[in-house]
């Protein structure tokens, strides 16, 4: 979760204070973090029999989803506009085994500091729905992608009825138990809805493949908790 520079004192401190303890509950908690695994579980599927030799992933966090890549690669990018979050991505990393080379960079997400074609695959996981102006930043990640690559978006489906119910019993339960406005947070927070980005993403990336999960026949943001997308430039 990020916040502009630009912001006020308050929310800074508030929303420090939601993210120290964010990561660990939705990660570590048997039934969250099972879930939120299997959306990145999902999202890597289709890939993993495939080879990309130089992949950006953008707003990685504290590097969870490299876990669930199973595609072999030459050079991984992992970014973040947060550095702390980084270097717990960098610790975790490190007892990884994978075939290819990990670098770390601090990096706004909106504004890359890549040339353009860069890059044979970007990764956004759980970061699209955070920014704004959601559509000049797609087309920023296409930028450094060169002709043929492959975008890799995945995001919940908030506001979708599945996501909600599963929302209300779960970290807000947790998050007004310890004192968190909750719903203050994700009003902030969830600035974009599902059904918006996907239009966005089919628009901007024509040639795609995507699904929902956990219910792919039924595809509809109500009755699943996160869409995949997997645009090729």
């Amino acid at each position: 979760m990020r916040a502009s520079k630009n912001e006020d004192a308050e929310w800074l401190n508030y929303l420090n204070r939601f993210s120290n303890e964010y990561d660990h509950r939705v990660y570590n908690d048997n039934s969250t973090g099972g879930v939120m695994r299997a959306g990145h579980i999902a999202l890597e599927r289709p890939l993993k029999k495939e080879h990309f030799s130089r992949v950006l992933e953008v707003g990685c966090g504290t590097g969870e989803h490299l876990k669930h890549v199973s595609h072999t690669f030459d050079e991984y990018v992992m970014t973040d506009g947060d550095q702390a979050a980084l270097d717990i991505a960098q610790q975790s990393i490190t007892s990884l085994k994978q075939q290819g080379s990990i670098i770390f960079e601090s990096m706004d997400a909106s504004c890359l500091e890549y040339p353009d074609e860069h890059f044979d695959r970007v990764v956004a996981t759980h970061i699209l729905e955070h920014i704004y102006e959601p559509h000049l930043v797609i087309k920023e990640w296409l930028r450094v992608l060169k002709p043929g690559g492959t975008l890799s978006v995945l995001i919940p489906t908030d506001p979708g009825v599945a996501w909600k119910v599963g929302r209300y019993f779960t970290t807000r339960k947790l998050g007004m138990s310890k004192g968190w406005n909750y719903d203050y947070i994700m009003a902030r927070e969830h600035v974009n809805p599902c059904n918006n980005l996907i239009v966005f993403l089919k628009y901007y990336s024509p040639s795609y493949r995507c699904s929902f999960w956990p219910f792919s026949i039924l595809p509809s943001i109500d009755c699943n908790l996160f869409f995949s997308f997997h645009g090729v430039k």
